[in-house]
């Protein structure tokens, strides 16, 4: 990450002496230019420092990074510089009539950087929406199961076996007995998890030592037999028939399907504490800091993935904590995968093992990982995880 920043630098400082010296050089041979000169001047100082920017930053700084799409799209990253080329002639038009020409191009561009910022990341935000809405015609996935619920639990011994019954009851309503697996993971618990889970019909896995929830999902994950898989909280919080619905959503074709309780059609059945949810919308703009499709809500306690395509996901997350469903979205950026958002109702149930200040602040910490790993190239897919990415019917 930060040899790409150096890049990236290095690349904004030639590119900015390229367009500053031509000018310079076609403008400042005239005492007074006209401004019919200057802006011809500027246009042609303009198109070289674009065409160096471009190449540059295609060779070296974000080779091979499928976040970058404008330099893989040469179309969208001419329309860019002909906005911000445009914003820069009329300040540079405007400021030179005030100060000399060399300061006045310094503001001129500026200005200029400040519009391809905002373009950029518009280009960006409506590629990856369009790409992840985007339908991949697979084969079935693989799995024992038509269905595996997927439950990770810390210290949950007292409604566990509850949420269990319930759940199943429900789910057997469109799923046959043989076809449904409900997958307990206790994540260390100091309490009756394990054995009221495994009393109420569900299988058990154990982690031995409380890990985290990313933790957990990601071991549910990686041993789940169902051909769709869909995590939800031991307390309830979302209904089974939000459950059912994930299920058909990734029957119907989505890779990956996932819950947000900032969707126009979500309600809270029960409002949770303004500090929660004020914390809540504080960690969906922090992860604007690794994420370009602009989620709602990345961290809703539900969601479902194709057996295959949780399998190529979890292999590669890292993070144990709360800010592993960050890397889900990334990854799912990354490989392109379709995802579906769908309203939530919720349900915020009392004795939650959500701290808002200190999981904020932890989230926050595992963001800056998530970021060198990506420069790093960990999430990158291996050949096997690839040959499953480019599966096509």
């Amino acid at each position: 990450m930060r040899s790409r920043l150096r890049f990236f630098a290095v690349v904004g400082v030639i590119a900015t002496a390229v367009d500053l010296g031509l000018l310079l050089a076609l403008a400042g041979r005239v005492t007074r230019p006209t401004s019919g000169q200057l802006i011809q001047a500027n246009a042609v100082a303009l198109s070289a420092a674009a065409l160096v920017a471009y190449l540059l930053n295609r060779k070296l700084t974000f080779k091979g990074d499928p976040r970058a799409r404008w330099v893989s799209h040469p179309g969208l990253f001419a329309a860019t510089a002909v906005a911000a080329g445009m914003v820069d002639s009329a300040v540079l038009l405007a400021a030179q009539t005030l100060i000399a020409l060399a300061p006045a191009k310094m503001v001129s561009i500026t200005f200029g950087a400040a519009v391809r910022w905002f373009v950029y990341r518009w280009i960006l935000f409506t590629q990856v929406r369009r790409d992840l809405a985007a339908r991949v015609p697979r084969p079935d996935p693989p799995g024992r199961f038509r269905l595996t619920l997927l439950l990770p639990a810390y210290n949950e011994g007292q409604r566990v076996a509850t949420t269990i019954e319930t759940m199943r009851r429900q789910l057997l309503t469109e799923v046959d007995p043989d076809q449904l697996e409900i997958l307990v993971v206790d994540d260390g618990s100091s309490d009756e998890t394990a054995e009221a889970a495994a009393g109420a019909g569900a299988r058990v896995l154990g982690q031995g030592r409380n890990q985290g929830k990313g933790a957990a999902v990601r071991a549910g994950m990686l041993a789940a037999e169902g051909r769709s898989v869909v995590f939800t909280d031991a307390d309830m919080a979302y209904s089974p028939g939000l459950v059912l619905r994930i299920l058909h959503e990734l029957e119907d074709g989505w890779d990956m399907v996932v819950g947000s309780r900032r969707h126009e059609q979500a309600t809270a059945l029960v409002q949770a504490r303004r500090i929660r949810e004020l914390g809540g919308r504080l960690v969906n703009r922090l992860t604007h800091l690794v994420l370009l499709g602009h989620f709602r809500d990345t961290q809703c306690g539900i969601k479902g993935f194709r057996s295959d395509i949780g399998q190529v996901v979890f292999e590669r997350s890292r993070i144990d904590g709360f800010a592993f469903d960050v890397e889900l979205f990334l990854i799912a950026e990354q490989d392109q995968l379709s995802l579906q958002e769908i309203p939530v109702s919720v349900e915020n149930r009392a004795g939650s093992s959500v701290r808002v200040v200190a999981d904020t602040m932890a989230l926050l910490a595992d963001l800056f990982r998530i970021r060198k790993w990506v420069g790093e190239g960990v999430y990158k897919p291996s050949e096997d995880q690839q040959q499953v990415l480019r599966s096509r019917v």
